[in-house]
């Protein structure tokens, strides 16, 4: 350890810290632009100029090494004099145009220039003018002149994103910050950028000009999309979510978010919300009250047996009640093998904590589209690997994860299981190593046994959660009498917050059901009773991450018009069937009951028995299916900026060159699909990295919905198209 002196306070900091470093740990503010404690050190603002004895002349405190014995004033007059003096050369040619920046009120430029600036300037000069750039839906970037070049848009997309969309052209007055030409920012990360942008430069798209930071009340909360259940604060105003930014929590989500995270917010002030109950008579939607709503759905479940379909983003509490029906009831609505249940030891989970990652020195991910499906556990990976942690691939696609990849084997869906072999002696000799089994092995027809073959290696096994309670459901008692296989048995269907169609893997399962019961927070033409329900903001519940992590969050605003928290729905629809145990006053009680003060550390396991490994086979061509991110749950779905994204654009049909001759195709032409009875029509396109015999074709869309299962063999025709046509695609 090395001792410093910093304004007359001694401090111990460990070798190759800087004079940053030792003033943080004593919570001496140095002011600075261009510093962040996530990203590289780059120096270039010297706003943290600061007195370093015997140095000659004013150092940079975040680039300035700690030597043993050094002597440091961050606040002397030369210290101050040479801050005063940067902040004068940051303001020569930033525009005076506070009153009308988004980021007022929460600008470091504008604070640190009350502290550090003068009342006047002396350059009298014109100030320089940088046009706006385009970066796409969600990043604005109309008032480039406000740039002071910090480099953190930079740097964190180098090193946090791991892709470097933004780079700094021109020297000195001419420099400025651009994206490649013609090219938008499209990292699923994108909108942390404007988080650490220091100035007005990189703001929110959709946000702009809606709302002034001191308008808008905090609320904190919870993510309901994938598994890690990133920390939030929801910004509101009027009864209206305005906006949504991290809250900041090392062992999650750090100081990060996944732009689904971020931006999904927008679908709930859409105008496809659902508030008012509605019912289905003779073709046509009405709108009706609760009471006769809940009546008519009431004499119909009572008449026959019903199944319950319930989102694996629905909360504890709603997962929990729809287990008290007595009815066939499941969360796993993308899930083809239910072979193992009955055969786990536990509740799967990641297998560790998150900040655990790090110590890995291998990490095998098996069936994952990482950073779609997971983007900040990519970005933790990503880092680990900086720290020497070795990640394999095993998967059916070659998608770049951007991090360096020691190993990988692309093979067919049918092969996945024999994949194993190729890493087994690899991570056996890790002293620490462990497998991660992502969505697309969960998803996968053999996922029973890749999950035993993965646990046969003897290494740690970890699931990635697919969804936010994808633990929780396990947890509240799901699956129920049968689960899923049964439940799509039934005459009639509940849904709980999905759509059948985009959400499951049997988006055809619904056209057997006499009546279906649609508990939606959004507008829909499936069902015959829709009842609006409140989405995570306008209702309290609880989340259980893949960690394991129980977390909970109350409302940030009350529900749109007439729908309800689901939990209370479901409360009364329990209570007029005359079940027992649907006596409840808060979602605190449900949440109570659930758990029944079960420490939930002790039910998680990845344990699971002997499972025969039976041969797949598939007639045609192998369907690889993946979920476009913004297409995996009803929020991301209706979200207008995230759906202008290029992760939104229609799906295409993915083949390799050798599919290509072998159905004389070229890159622009369509194809027709043909899936058991389901088809679809898409263009194709060229994936040099697929597996021979196997078209990628992403699920969950209204373009590929007609298509069915995940998994298994289909058909290719060519469809002849005009010129037009393709210059179109």
């Amino acid at each position: 350890m090395l001792k410093v002196e910093i304004d007359g306070r001694e401090v111990e900091v460990p070798h190759g810290s800087t004079v940053m470093d030792a003033s943080n740990k004593l919570g001496i503010y140095v002011p600075h632009f261009c510093y962040h404690k996530k990203l590289s050190i780059a120096a270039n603002c010297r706003m943290c100029l600061v007195e370093v004895e015997k140095a000659p002349k004013p150092m940079p405190a975040c680039a300035t090494p700690v030597t043993d014995g050094m002597k440091v004033r961050t606040a002397s007059a030369g210290a101050k004099k040479a801050q005063n003096s940067v902040m004068e050369f940051l303001l020569i040619n930033h525009p005076l145009d506070c009153p009308i920046c988004d980021q007022g009120g929460e600008c470091q430029l504008q604070d640190l220039a009350v502290g550090y600036g003068g009342s006047a300037s002396r350059f009298q000069e014109d100030k320089r003018v940088v046009l706006s750039k385009d970066l796409g839906p969600l990043v604005a970037a109309e008032e480039m002149s406000r740039c002071i070049q910090c480099t953190r848009c930079v740097r964190f997309g180098q090193e946090v994103a791991g892709v470097m969309e933004l780079g700094m052209i021109g020297r000195g007055e001419q420099a400025e910050i651009v994206a490649f030409v013609g090219q938008s920012v499209d990292s699923e990360l994108s909108g942390n950028m404007i988080d650490i942008c220091p100035v007005g430069a990189l703001t929110s798209k959709p946000f702009r000009y809606s709302a002034r930071t001191w308008e808008l009340a905090r609320r904190k909360s919870v993510s309901p999309h994938d598994g890690l259940g990133a920390n939030l604060v929801v910004q509101v105003k009027q009864n209206k979510v305005m906006r949504v930014l991290p809250l900041e929590n090392e062992a999650i989500n750090e100081c990060w978010l996944s732009d689904k995270d971020r931006f999904s917010y927008e679908a709930l002030n859409s105008d496809q919300r659902l508030t008012q109950p509605m019912v289905k008579k003779n073709g046509q939607w009405q709108e009706t009250d609760w009471q006769s709503a809940l009546e008519l759905v009431v004499s119909h479940l009572k008449n026959s047996g019903f199944g319950v379909l319930a989102s694996p983003h629905a909360t504890l509490e709603e997962l929990y009640l729809t287990g008290k029906f007595g009815a066939p009831a499941d969360f796993r609505l993308r899930h083809s093998d239910f072979s193992g249940d009955g055969k786990r030891a536990g509740i799967p989970w990641l297998g560790m904590m998150l900040t655990d990652l790090a110590k890995l020195d291998q990490v095998l991910v098996v069936g994952s589209f990482l950073r779609k499906d997971h983007p900040l556990i990519a970005q933790r990976l990503r880092q680990a690997a900086k720290r020497g942690t070795q990640i394999h691939a095993l998967h059916s696609v070659d998608d770049d994860w951007l991090l360096p990849v020691k190993s990988k084997k692309i093979v067919a869906p049918s092969e996945l299981l024999n994949g194993f072999d190729y890493f087994e002696a690899i991570l056996k000799a890790g002293k620490n190593s462990a497998i991660l089994l992502g969505n697309f092995v969960q998803q996968h027809p053999q996922a029973a046994a890749i999950h035993a073959r993965a646990q046969a290696i003897g290494v740690k096994v970890g699931f990635l959660g697919e969804a936010a309670n994808s633990v929780g459901g396990y947890l509240a008692g799901l699956p129920a009498a049968g689960g899923l296989p049964e439940a799509l048995k039934q005459q009639a269907l509940l849904l709980l917050n999905i759509d059948p169609r985009l959400d499951s893997t049997y988006p055809q399962a619904i056209e057997g059901a006499k009546f279906i019961v649609n508990l939606s927070a959004f507008k829909s033409d499936v069902g015959d009773v829709l009842l609006p329900i409140a989405p995570f903001t306008e209702t309290a519940g609880t989340f259980v991450s893949t960690e394991g992590r129980v977390q909970s969050f109350h409302a940030a605003v009350r529900p749109l018009g007439d729908a309800r928290p689901a939990w209370k729905v479901l409360r009364v629809l329990g209570t007029m069937l005359g079940l027992p145990g649907f006596e409840f006053e808060t979602a605190e009680e449900v949440k109570t009951a659930c758990l029944g003060g079960r420490d939930v550390a002790s039910l998680l396991s990845n344990g699971i028995s002997e499972i025969k490994e039976d041969a797949r086979t598939f007639q045609g061509v192998q369907r690889i299916a993946d979920v476009p991110i913004y297409f995996a749950d009803p929020l991301a779905r209706h979200s207008a900026a995230l759906q202008k994204t290029r992760d939104a654009r229609t799906p295409r049909a993915w083949l390799n060159k050798n599919m290509f001759a072998q159905l004389a195709l070229a890159t622009g032409d369509k194809v027709k699909i043909i899936q058991g009875t389901g088809e679809a029509v898409l263009y194709v396109d060229l994936d040099h990295k697929l597996p021979d015999h196997c078209v990628r074709i992403a699920a969950g869309h209204p373009a590929t919905a007609g298509l069915g299962a995940m998994f298994g063999g289909l058909t290719l025709e060519k469809i002849t198209v005009n010129a037009g046509e393709m210059r179109a695609a």
